[in-house]
């Protein structure tokens, strides 16, 4: 055993072998750095490794970072572990963007495979092991059968079947959290949407829902999903659509009438919280929590990313309208070293903070190409890393939970 870090490398084939002559090196936004052994841990079960089309490992020797033969590789970290370091690599001028994965450095240390990461969350309900079991097909027949003709119930089946989505699993498992998608447009454009990308860039890891679900469809799937699951939550804003609040007459009609049947559960939106007016229909139809999607608390950073028909200000506004109504909020951060830790990012977050105290902050690995992303977001490298950055917060805010998951909150 040798507690030297070595990169790794792939070859055409895809096998990967490490290069025991160089050490293993890193990337925050796009400054490469050599790894030490605070910054791993042993890549979580649950990980997939990936290697890197068009682009060539970088190692580390005799002072110097150097472009090895080998393709670069990657590590893809299931859901509750947050990734500190991006893999090193130099792609070639006919490199075509990265399909959209959450890129992780990885390397051989003490004859293992470890990942720049830290584990932010526990993850019982995310664990694979749990998902895509033998009965899963036998569940959706159930269900089938006792939604007939549901639209959304036949949406989410072939979700869970063809995207392995958790949460559409989840209804059909009856637990946790399900999702109810709703809404097939959007009001913004984000560089790492994964439900719709131009054809120029990449392929989106799933197929935006073509309908919108009648208030009987929504509300069925809610009152089914919450009178069944334990620590039931239904969530409306998936992967596979746009944005739900631009639903919001169908969705607030849902509620009211799914809370005329029972009050067991959590209902909850994933929303960009762009459509204030929206928002506000849906609180006040009895939404119990809301989590955001957020890059940045900066105006200029927000719009580079989400590309919107609204401003960062409207965001706000519906977070305050939540937060005075009793809602409990979550902000989604979407996560890439040496862009959200940035000095001038952290000073933003503390602001936005203490204006809007949110209850919790999930670090999502934002699932884009980390080459083409510095290209189209303005950055710097007076960046904290990724540690300290969520240190500092947690040290500012003591009373703000930072994780990975919607928690259920229950209702009070």
């Amino acid at each position: 055993m040798t507690n030297r870090i070595t990169a790794l490398t792939a070859n055409d084939a895809g096998e990967i072998f490490d290069v025991p002559e160089f050490e293993g090196v890193g990337r925050v936004g796009e400054k490469f750095f050599k790894l030490k052994p605070e910054d791993l841990i042993k890549l979580p079960d649950g990980a997939d490794l990936m290697f890197l089309p068009q682009r060539r490992a970088v190692g580390f020797k005799r002072g110097e970072f150097v472009t090895l033969k080998g393709r670069a590789v990657s590590a893809i970290l299931p859901q509750g572990y947050t990734r500190t370091h991006l893999p090193a690599f130099k792609k070639n001028s006919r490199a075509k963007i990265l399909p959209l994965y959450g890129y992780t450095a990885v390397v051989l240390y003490r004859d293992e495979l470890h990942a720049a990461a830290i584990y932010t969350d526990e993850n019982f309900k995310w664990d694979p092991v749990n998902f895509n079991t033998r009965d899963l097909r036998k569940l959706i027949r159930r269900v089938k059968k006792d939604l007939p003709d549901n639209r959304i119930v036949a949406h989410v089946a072939n979700c869970s079947l063809e995207w392995h989505c958790l949460t559409a699993q989840n209804f059909f498992y009856r637990r946790w959290e399900c999702g109810v998608p709703t809404s097939p447009t959007c009001n913004a454009n984000c560089l790492g949407c994964i439900s719709l990308q131009l054809a120029e860039c990449c392929p989106s890891p799933q197929s935006r829902i073509t309908f919108k679900p009648t208030v009987d469809e929504i509300a069925d799937v809610g009152i089914y999903h919450l009178s069944h699951a334990e620590d039931a939550i239904i969530s409306f804003g998936q992967g596979c659509e746009g944005e739900p609040s631009l639903q919001f007459e169908n969705i607030s009609a849902a509620i009211k009438k799914i809370r005329a049947t029972t009050s067991r559960g959590q209902i909850n939106i994933n929303t960009n919280a762009g459509f204030t007016a929206g928002i506000k229909k849906i609180v006040d139809a009895g939404l119990n929590s809301m989590r955001v999607s957020i890059i940045s608390a900066r105006d200029e950073s927000y719009q580079k990313y989400y590309r919107a028909a609204y401003k960062l200000d409207a965001v706000k506004n519906s977070i305050r309208y939540a937060l005075d109504n009793g809602v409990h909020v979550s902000l989604n951060m979407l996560y890439m070293p040496g862009f959200n830790d940035r000095a001038a990012e952290f000073d933003a977050w503390k602001n936005f903070l203490t204006e809007l105290p949110a209850q919790m902050i999930q670090i999502r690995n934002l699932n884009y190409d980390p080459d083409a992303f510095f290209a189209a977001m303005t950055a710097d490298e007076n960046f904290m890393g990724t540690r300290k950055f969520l240190r500092e917060l947690q040290k500012n805010f003591p009373s703000l939970t930072i994780g990975n998951f919607s928690h259920f909150v229950g209702i009070s």
